[in-house]
């Protein structure tokens, strides 16, 4: 069976450990996921191996992922947390967590404008504190996940690139596109303009929240994969599967039957990339 690694999956726990943006009010989401929930729902989703990526700006939730990668052979490697903008923190924090062979790379939720420490601050990934970090980052040979939504904080990619050219960056779920209005600008100049660093990657993942959740097709994810294929070339796109935040809209095989139908059309060597190759390089698997 050929290779499917899911470069973007959560796990959570919500009765044992705090997730912030996890409210009520996110319905179906608001509730334990764990690896004996989504083990049902992967042989028909054809994943081979696992990425988890950090739900929470906490250390609780990196340690609860590389308990779970310790105990469970289909996850293959984390992407974890340390405070970004607290340099000595971090410091010592990646002293600690490189030494596990699963932290693969980190991540901040910069997004989440709910959280007082990113003031609502688009540009939050680019202040100085943030950048001693990210260099610390990128000489303990970890990855960075970026959690790009939208256009302000695209636009943060290529300067970040430019600051950090030894970081390999990597733009989450495209960057969430607006698929559902068929919206292709600016964001696909942006993502060319990001494209121009050779350090920085695509994740081919999360489309079908960024899509009309109850009409989706294959068809309208199409010109987007397209774009970013042909602009970062398929050795620097990855996929993931984005769950369980897909399950508002979707199921976990559902989603990824989709994602390999958009690639259909490729060769088989950018295949091999987009749903193996490059989740290996990027993530020292």
């Amino acid at each position: 069976m050929a290779e499917l690694i899911d470069t973007h999956q959560h796990l959570w726990v919500m009765s044992e450990r705090a997730y912030s943006w996890i409210t009520p009010e996110f319905g179906p989401l608001h509730d334990d996921f764990t690896p004996e929930r989504l083990a049902p729902e992967i042989p028909a989703s054809g994943v081979t191996n696992s990425v988890l990526v950090q739900a929470a700006d906490t250390y609780d939730d990196t340690f609860y992922m590389l308990d779970i990668a310790a105990r469970y052979p289909f996850v293959i490697g984390v992407v974890g947390w340390v405070p970004f903008d607290r340099p000595n923190e971090a410091r010592a924090a990646l002293e600690v967590l490189k030494k596990n062979p699963y932290l693969k790379g980190v991540r901040n939720l910069s997004h989440d404008y709910t959280n007082p420490r990113y003031e609502s601050d688009p540009q939050w990934i680019l202040r100085p504190a943030v950048i001693e970090t990210l260099k610390m980052v990128a000489d303990a040979g970890l990855t960075m996940d970026y959690v790009a939504v939208g256009s302000d904080h695209l636009k943060n990619v290529p300067l970040l690139a430019a600051k950090v050219p030894h970081l390999k960056i990597v733009i989450d779920h495209f960057a969430k596109p607006n698929i559902k209005d068929k919206v292709m600008e600016p964001w696909a100049s942006e993502m060319s303009e990001a494209a121009k660093h050779p350090n920085v990657y695509a994740k081919f993942s999360g489309l079908n929240t960024a899509s009309d959740m109850a009409n989706w097709t294959v068809a309208d994810w199409q010109p987007y994969v397209d774009h970013v294929v042909k602009v970062f070339g398929a050795d620097r796109v990855l996929m993931g599967g984005d769950w369980p935040v897909i399950i508002l809209g979707d199921d976990y095989a559902k989603v990824w039957k989709a994602q390999v139908e958009v690639t259909k059309a490729y060769t088989p060597e950018q295949q091999e990339w987009l749903q193996s190759k490059t989740a290996k390089k990027v993530y020292n698997l």
